[in-house]
């Protein structure tokens, strides 16, 4: 059974069983495709008791989705992860460049399930998606500027706009992590040389 997250400490033993078979289920069939006697099967509990902390299956997908997604997804996402990276100082762009992909391919790989959930659903949940852009504005668009402002006046980056930049970054990065975690888990992948090659992809475009 998969291993429950940090946030979920707080949850009953059976609430945990819930939620971890919920992400199992979801991450394999979807969210509309998985029913709760399916969840309720895999968990080992009564059907009855997801209702009783859960008003609706939709409910179940949000408590396992909104957390993660405040603490690391959404702002690409958190506070943590602006402290990790943005709050550093770097020696060239592509320094930067390396420790935000390692950053987050170190993110994906622990919590490759819940993403993939998120991924899925993000297009179809509008709640889901509008938290996402207030956290990343909050969070993280800031940041993102103050740096690609940084190395423009080093000439480390060509004059495009900023949200040009950010585009690029986040297409290349999040299309690596998806390729790498949900559409080809199971090929052989050297990880370091695929990082590598995203990064000079990346600055072979915007330098």
């Amino acid at each position: 059974m998969l291993e429950v997250a940090e946030q979920d400490k707080k949850m009953s033993e059976k609430q945990k069983k819930i939620v971890a078979a919920a992400i199992e289920l979801f991450a394999e069939r979807g969210f509309a495709a998985t029913s709760t006697s399916e969840i309720a099967k895999r968990a080992g509990v009564a059907e009855g008791t997801i209702f009783r902390h859960y008003k609706t299956k939709k409910d179940l997908l949000t408590s396992i989705t909104v957390p993660i997604m405040i603490d690391s997804v959404a702002p690409f996402l958190a506070q943590a992860f602006v402290a990790e990276v943005f709050e550093q100082e770097y020696p060239d762009f592509r320094t930067f460049l390396m420790t935000l992909v390692r950053n987050r391919f170190e993110f994906a790989r622990e919590n490759s399930q819940v993403i993939k959930i998120y991924m899925q659903e993000l297009l179809y949940h509008e709640e889901m998606r509008d938290q996402f852009s207030r956290v990343f504005m909050v969070h993280v668009k800031g940041q993102f500027d103050r740096i690609i402002g940084f190395y423009k006046e080093r000439g480390e980056i060509s004059e495009m706009p900023n949200s040009t930049i950010m585009r690029t970054l986040i297409t290349n990065i999040v299309g690596f992590l998806v390729t790498r975690f949900m559409i080809m888990p199971s090929a052989e992948w050297d990880d370091e040389a695929e990082i590598e090659r995203t990064v000079s992809c990346i600055l072979n475009g915007i330098s």
